[in-house]
């Protein structure tokens, strides 16, 4: 098995609880029709952007990830220790990022974390190859000045690492997600020692990020997950349909480490401390 390609035991008939407060027709409909709009909108200034400079690109893309969460009706609230500092997408104040650009890594559990982490943290994500080619999304990724990897060869691990160093060393901050593969949010998965290569090479620093889906009551809610053989139109529709879905941001101290595979563990530990407790992969990965 490519090590590369970690396969989590998450599907939506074990993993999905039931659907929770539920927004009303009229609502769910809205909000299926702006998000519709807002893609449309976003293929259109993906083809401007790649006329602009890649900072400007960033910025560009922050942008639309916080139209499309609030045309989707999620809310975004973003911790810092012990401060509170955020609200709705629409008035989400933007984190400034640290002097050196880091690598910014976190879980990974629905397709929205790439809008959240773009609208909570400029960066440029890293991304599977295959999504490229991808409809609409292919267009929006190369827009928003997304690095790539094709994770079917091994043998391109080197180069993607070094691209990823390469834009760390040009001051361009990186958003990443080491586990390869989506899970429920409940557990996590080991992060893949490989990538946290590009952050030794640069000289940056690792910036650890723990990314929580919350319903009303502040408990965990798993409508957003995007695992197993679940569809991309059913999890949006699902989205769309809940009430009053919160996505917490918890931004955790950078860590060092002197190499990669204990600057992963150091990572994948923070932000376990705050997803899981205790954290669970006592295991780690050969690549």
């Amino acid at each position: 098995m490519n090590p590369w390609l970690p396969v989590a035991p998450c599907m939506p008939a074990t993993c999905l609880t039931p659907a929770g407060p539920r927004a009303s027709w009229p609502r769910r409909t809205l909000r299926l029709v702006a998000v519709t709009l807002a893609v449309l909108a976003g293929a259109a200034l993906a083809l401007v952007a790649r006329g602009l400079g890649t900072a400007d690109r960033v910025r560009l893309a922050g942008a639309w990830s916080r139209l499309a969460l609030r045309a989707l009706g999620v809310r975004v609230e973003v911790r810092q220790g012990f401060t509170f500092m955020a609200g709705s997408a629409a008035g989400l104040r933007v984190v400034p990022v640290p002097e050196t650009a880091p690598l910014i890594v976190a879980n990974h559990v629905s397709w929205l974390d790439p809008l959240v982490m773009s609208a909570v943290l400029p960066s440029r994500p890293l991304a599977k190859d295959e999504v490229r080619g991808w409809p609409v999304i292919g267009g929006l990724a190369v827009g928003a000045g997304a690095l790539f990897i094709d994770r079917d060869r091994l043998s391109a691990l080197p180069e993607a690492v070094g691209r990823v160093a390469g834009a760390l060393g040009e001051g361009h901050p990186v958003a990443v997600f080491p586990e390869g593969t989506t899970w429920c949010g409940r557990e996590m998965g080991a992060f893949r020692p490989a990538v946290f290569q590009a952050a030794l090479d640069a000289g940056a620093p690792v910036r650890p990020v723990a990314i929580r889906y919350l319903g009303p009551d502040g408990a965990q809610a798993t409508v957003a997950s995007y695992v197993g053989d679940d569809t991309l139109p059913a999890s949006i529709r699902r989205v769309a349909a809940f009430r009053r879905l919160t996505v917490e941001v918890t931004l955790l101290p950078p860590v060092r480490a002197r190499n990669r595979r204990s600057l992963a563990w150091a990572a994948e530990s923070s932000i376990a401390s705050v997803l899981v407790a205790p954290p669970v992969h006592g295991v780690r990965a050969a690549a």
